[in-house]
């Protein structure tokens, strides 16, 4: 019985949440503190069901679609050319602001490591070795999933154990409330949210390993819902951590508050972590480059390599409103694809659909106005 549960419920519950769990993590303390901490963990709770939603209806698009595909192919069969370009440009232009994300998150990291190391030369060696790494060719997938799910795990442990003391002194001295900085929290919990990408892992394992599918449905929610506890946990323990000056990245506000080795440690775990997103993600783009719009490699490999720091050197430069412009546009188009190519799928309207529609829609366009 115990096998049973933990193959057929914790097993994938934690490949989705590894997935999840990443790099949006680091912004969450800041923007709940500057809403309010009850602000904060009110939109962590309710994305959490919005994205518990969208998870189970991508699962629901694999499992009515004959063909396996990628997200490009689910929006050409179900809403035509004009969605799979649409889906292809979307998720493509997202992964390179997201690959951006972890070049300026880097050198909070190897600041600990290398404080007098120019910044422009932090990003160039961050971004340097993470493209080469990229076009290396070696089969090593799992070990990079691993090194991000071990190195942000074991970042989350160290600040919980050196943040967990007097945490009802922190709770009382952040404001609950702040109308003036109320939306700033709604990119940063869609882009630390989003597991998309997942599901289709999450429910190959399910037939590989002939699983009753009846489990899935329960491992979808649990994987959506656990990040979003640990991320509750990390915000509480940066807050307590960094007293009243939050850094917007949650790392550079630790300098000079944590013991120097575990600083060091903090700093290495993360450039591993960062690095192997980068690759994992990185690699993604070269597929999608290749298999969905059949460039040629050359170009696609000028176009993985420059396009982050291209991006990153014309004035993306600031972590927090880069995550809150990839969360709010791109995870909301994503979100809005997966509704209306799940409507065509079933056959099927729903009011949640429509919640969902306004939710993405309402926080695009206060994105853009922002």
């Amino acid at each position: 019985m115990k096998s049973n549960f933990f193959n057929q419920l914790i097993l994938p519950a934690a490949l989705l949440s590894a997935t999840i769990i990443g790099a949006g993590i680091f912004s969450l303390p800041f923007v709940f503190q500057k809403a309010g901490l009850i602000a904060g963990l009110f939109y962590l709770l309710i994305f959490s069901a919005v994205f518990v939603f969208i998870h189970l209806r991508y699962a629901d698009i694999i499992s009515k679609t004959a063909e396996n595909h990628r997200f490009a192919g689910y929006a050409e069969t179900y809403l035509g050319k004009s969605g799979k370009w649409l889906a292809i440009l979307m998720t493509i232009v997202g992964m390179f602001f997201a690959l951006t994300v972890y070049l300026i998150l880097s050198k909070s990291f190897i600041d600990i490591l290398f404080p007098s190391l120019a910044d422009t030369y932090k990003i160039l060696a961050f971004w340097f070795f993470g493209s080469l790494a990229v076009f290396l060719g070696i089969k090593r997938l799992t070990i990079s999933e691993f090194c991000i799910t071990f190195g942000i795990g074991a970042i989350i442990l160290i600040i919980f154990v050196f943040g967990s003391n007097n945490l009802d002194q922190t709770i009382s001295s952040v404001p609950f409330f702040n109308l003036l900085y109320i939306f700033l929290p709604y990119g940063a919990v869609l882009f630390a949210l989003s597991g998309r990408a997942a599901i289709p892992t999450v429910l190959g394992y399910f037939r590989k390993n002939n699983l009753p599918s009846t489990s899935i449905k329960s491992s979808i929610v649990l994987g959506t819902l656990f990040p979003a506890f640990i991320y509750a946990v990390f915000v509480l323990a940066i807050l307590n951590l960094s007293g009243n000056i939050v850094s917007q990245d949650s790392v550079s506000g630790l300098i000079g508050r944590l013991p120097f080795w575990t600083l060091e440690i903090l700093g290495i775990l993360g450039i591993i972590s960062l690095w192997s997103s980068y690759i994992v993600i990185g690699r993604d783009i070269k597929k999608s480059l290749g298999y969905d719009l059949n460039l040629p490699k050359l170009l696609i490999a000028l176009i993985v390599v420059f396009a982050p720091i291209i991006l990153y050197f014309s004035g993306f430069q600031n972590f927090l409103k880069l995550v809150g412009l990839t969360g709010g546009i791109f995870m909301g188009l994503e979100g809005i694809f997966i509704v209306l190519i799940r409507q065509k799928a079933v056959q099927k309207k729903t009011l949640l659909d429509y919640v969902l529609l306004a939710i993405f829609i309402g926080g695009i366009v206060w994105t853009i106005i922002y």
